[in-house]
């Protein structure tokens, strides 16, 4: 109860941190730009590509703070097992994940597209490694990196502003990589993948959850595209790519393939899809902002502060985009079309 009652608190003081960073970048324009960018009557998916750091980080200077207060530290999906809570699968699936990277306590590992570090924080405390997280975006860092001083993780974990296309980091000197949904931010997976190739020891694994369509996608399909747009809209993607892009991607920058599984078929009888938690619904107190009342009564309400000033304008767009999203990951679920849980496990080949 107590738990539960400072984790409250501590979702609200990030919420209203967040809203006065964003306050200073101008979250109207911001939005307003990202938007430009998602419209294909005003852009193109060569225009999102080469203006991929624009769009990445206009997205989630106005997306985190929501983020964060519905989801946790640990932006990412999960399945959930037969009476396992929400929290429990995401940690499950994170331990799981560094499980597969071969790593002890110490070594040093490269986590790609940290977000505010909520999985950076629970693999460090699973097997003691000493983790460098990679983020674009200036707000995150900072979120993060007072996150690990609170977890007294601040002299083994530590967020670095970067674009993982281009690594400030010498060559052969990681133990280990992992993404967790993110390098689907990248206009081309061969660039992040050929940088983790480089910066990883000899005999290093790369691991990571991808976002991709599968093999159910058609593209004739207008139900199947339209879902496409919204997750691309909803996300902050410039594009989204088939299964097989990655597995190319990471065979062409040199790789070794050890196996690749899409985790999002593994429902357990009585268990939940990843999905689950965006599915609308009037009676569950999660996902009632789903339902088409709840969207409209958050809409209300953000127009509110927007007007006494409470939330900086631009705050209600962000949620109507964000709703995108949710409209397009469920369909993308339930028609199987999307996973976001796409894993691979790779492996640098030793020198011979």
């Amino acid at each position: 109860m107590i738990d539960g009652i400072i984790g409250f608190f501590r979702r609200t003081s990030a919420l209203f941190y967040g809203f006065m960073f964003v306050r200073a970048a101008d979250v109207e324009a911001t939005i307003n730009e990202y938007n430009d960018l998602q419209d294909d009557t005003k852009s193109d998916e060569k225009t999102r590509k080469s203006k991929y750091m624009t769009l990445v980080n206009a997205y989630y200077n106005v997306s985190t703070i929501f983020y964060e207060w519905g989801w946790g530290s640990s932006f990412h999906f999960a399945q959930r097992l037969r009476d396992e809570t929400f929290t429990e699968s995401i940690k499950r699936h994170e331990y799981y994940l560094a499980s597969l990277m071969n790593i002890r306590e110490g070594d040093k590992v490269l986590d790609v597209g940290c977000g505010i570090g909520g999985p950076l924080r629970n693999i460090a405390k699973f097997n003691g490694a000493r983790i460098t997280g990679i983020n674009n975006n200036a707000y995150q860092i900072k979120r993060g990196n007072l996150e690990n001083k609170y977890h007294h993780l601040d002299k083994t974990c530590e967020l670095v502003k970067a674009d993982f296309n281009k690594l400030p980091f010498g060559s052969n000197i990681y133990d280990a990589a992992y993404t967790i949904e993110a390098t689907c931010h990248s206009p081309r997976r061969e660039d992040v993948f050929g940088q983790l190739f480089r910066v990883l020891k000899p005999g290093a694994y790369f691991v990571g959850y991808e976002w991709c369509l599968t093999d159910r996608f058609d593209e004739k399909s207008p139900q199947h595209m339209y879902y496409k747009k919204c997750i691309e809209v909803g996300n902050g993607l410039p594009t989204c790519t088939h299964t097989s892009v990655v597995d190319n991607a990471l065979k062409n920058v040199g790789f070794e393939m050890v196996f690749t599984k899409d985790l999002a078929e593994d429902v357990e009888e009585g268990g939940l899809p990843w999905y689950e938690p965006l599915e609308p619904s009037l009676w569950n107190p999660k996902r009632f902002q789903f339902s088409s009342i709840g969207q409209f009564l958050l809409g209300f309400i953000l127009s509110t502060l927007e007007l006494f000033c409470i939330a900086p304008k631009g705050t209600k767009k962000t949620s109507d985009m964000l709703n995108q999203a949710a409209i397009g990951l469920v369909g993308g679920g339930r028609t199987k079309t999307f996973t976001p849980m796409y894993l691979f496990v790779a492996r640098k080949p030793l020198k011979k």
